[in-house]
């Protein structure tokens, strides 16, 4: 059946290619800033294609249209772009052309490309330039055709800067620049251009809600040796914002002001300026940016030092962190006695009633500022899609079989959460019980991994993963991403995944840092297996052979006993389970009911 809403919308959208001599058009998931998650204002490209998924590129071109995304999002997209022409271009398969591949090949010499340089990253759109150069095309970067075509478009987001209490800063902001500018001595530069909202969040202590779950606001920052400057939006502040800002020597300008004050700063009067080096981060500053950059010239493009310093927490943060995570876990421990036994009274739910109990759950707590992302609640073969969004008009009921993966997390006044539990509802069959005894293996392997100090996550990913790689099988993303601190659940710069990205530099695991370690089994039309715990990366023995560094658990919630085949779980990984069970019990019971407890402590029994 042909989706003739987005069918119509591409229409219009070509009708507008057409008036302004666009051949191609494309359109990234982002907003000014290269964010992963938007604010529904920027959902251009979801608008275009009707496909929700959280990453995402839409290319249009006169005769044809295609969407990349990655393994996550192969399912959801296929159902999403049924009926809408939209061809899907499944990243990272072989034979699968990039985006810059394919309009190098599809352009010919003086056809002409749009997209609005402010959501493309620079990295992106030097790559864009590249073709330009090779196959003489012309490139208009200054196009935002949603204008005009999404007449209902969402208003430019715009919440309330919030102060982190003092208690919780973990340091002041003068503390954070004062390092900063020792970076940037060190690099030999003047000043630093931020665009990355969770970096601005974490060095001027000040959280929002302009993306939903994700506490920031829309803003840029500047530091040279000297001065600072913080660029927000007048509805965003009130007067401890600017009192806080005027104390650590940092001035509020209008966020629109941001490149206007970059360009007066690199040519005043519109003569070149010499002020040294200047450093940002051509992987998360807009594409317009790059350019006004570029025509200064004398730059430094690599992760802003901000990005390595706040993924690192420090003792205070660490302490508010294992308060938070034992809430949560408290929380998911009592979602799961719940879920347990309407399935065992088969008093059937949906997948939406099982999400919006445990939310509920979670916001019962003082302490919980909101959810860390959207609730996935996905039973039986809802659970092949990675990140499956449920909502109350289009969830399935769970039956008393099979299983359901709930993949969720809280923002709360001291820390950002994230946990992943399969449960099962019914007898499984060989084959499912060999998956998920080998998905919680691979969790436990690398959750209980002992690893010299210079290994990234490259080196340890075939600890999770091994054990699926022993039958052939595979998931398509990573296996742990960093988590932030009353910021983004997904955080950089270090992760656990064994794929070589060129260009890109592995990220040694630091003492403070927080990593997921979530493998999983998704078989498109069956099921779906995550077990997900979210690790501290700490310091072990320290002898001859050098420093040893290992895992630490800040998860504490039972993993799903029904679901493991004893006979396939080695010797090591039953020892481990049955003592992480016998924490869980230890740190959870004291916070449940009679009938809670004894239910824990049956499910948390040595196997």
């Amino acid at each position: 059946m042909e989706n003739t809403v987005i069918r119509e919308r591409l229409t219009k959208l070509r009708q507008a290619m057409r008036r302004h001599k666009i051949d191609f058009y494309l359109i990234p998931t982002a907003d000014f800033h290269n964010s992963e998650y938007v604010n529904d204002y920027f959902k251009v490209r979801e608008f275009f294609s009707g496909f929700t998924g959280s990453n995402g590129t839409l290319v249009v071109s006169i005769w044809e249209a295609g969407l990349w995304t990655d393994g996550r999002y192969f399912v959801q997209a296929e159902r999403e772009l049924d009926g809408t022409g939209i061809k899907l271009f499944r990243m990272q398969e072989e034979g699968v052309p990039t985006v810059t591949e394919y309009l190098c090949e599809q352009m010919e010499e003086y056809y002409t490309l749009g997209f609005d340089g402010r959501v493309v990253d620079a990295a992106l759109g030097e790559k864009l330039a590249e073709i330009q150069n090779k196959k003489k095309i012309r490139i208009v970067c200054d196009r935002d055709l949603a204008e005009g075509i999404w007449t209902d478009r969402p208003p430019f987001p715009c919440s309330r800067a919030e102060i982190l209490p003092p208690d919780y800063c973990g340091e002041s902001v003068s503390e954070k620049m004062e390092r900063v500018r020792a970076k940037m001595r060190e690099e030999g530069c003047g000043a630093l251009f931020i665009s990355k909202l969770d970096d601005l969040m974490w060095l001027f202590n000040i959280r929002g809600n302009d993306i939903p779950c994700n506490p920031v606001v829309m803003s840029f920052g500047f530091l040279s040796g000297k001065e600072a400057s913080l660029f927000l939006q007048r509805g965003a502040l009130q007067p401890e914002v600017v009192e806080s800002m005027a104390e650590a020597g940092v001035q509020i300008r209008s966020y629109h002001s941001a490149l206007p004050f970059l360009q007066n700063y690199l040519f005043q009067g519109g003569i070149r300026h010499d002020r040294g080096k200047i450093w940002y981060d051509e992987k998360n500053v807009s594409y317009s940016v790059h350019l006004l950059m570029k025509r200064y010239g004398d730059v430094l493009t690599k992760a802003n030092p901000t990005e390595a310093m706040k993924a690192v927490k420090t003792p205070a943060e660490m302490e508010h962190i294992r308060h938070s995570y034992l809430l949560d876990s408290v929380a998911v421990t009592k979602f799961l006695y719940w879920i347990k036994h309407k399935n065992l009274e088969q008093d059937t739910v949906t997948e939406a009633d099982a999400a919006g109990y445990l939310d509920t759950l979670r916001r019962d707590y003082k302490e919980c500022m909101d959810l860390s992302f959207p609730t996935i609640s996905a039973y039986g073969a809802n659970a092949a899609m990675m990140h499956y969004e449920v909502t109350p008009e289009n969830c399935s009921r769970i039956e008393p079989e099979g299983m359901l993966l709930v993949d969720s997390g809280g923002q709360y006044l001291g820390g950002t959460t994230d946990v992943t539990r399969t449960i099962v509802l019914g007898k499984l069959g060989d084959k499912m019980k060999q998956h998920y005894t080998a998905v919680a293996t691979g969790m436990l392997r690398l959750a209980n991994a002992k690893f010299l100090y210079g290994c990234s996550g490259r080196n340890l990913d075939v600890l999770a993963r091994g054990p699926l790689w022993d039958l052939d099988m595979d998931y398509k993303c990573g296996t742990g991403h960093g988590i932030g601190y009353m910021l983004n659940v997904h955080e950089g710069p270090h992760s656990i995944r064994w794929r070589f990205t060129p260009g890109a530099e592995e990220t040694v695991l630091e003492e403070g840092m927080l990593v997921s370690d979530e493998p999983g089994v998704y078989l498109a039309g069956e099921y779906g297996i995550r077990i997900e715990n979210v690790l501290e990366v700490k310091k072990g023995v320290k002898n001859g052979d050098g420093q040893f560094m290992e895992f630490a658990p800040l998860t504490w919630v039972p993993i799903d006993c029904e679901g493991i085949d004893p006979g396939q779980m080695p010797a090591k990984e039953r020892l481990e389970l049955n003592e992480y069970h016998r924490m869980v019990y230890d740190k959870i019971s004291p916070f449940l009911n009679e009938a809670e407890r004894e239910w824990l402590e049956a499910v948390t029994t040595g196997i």
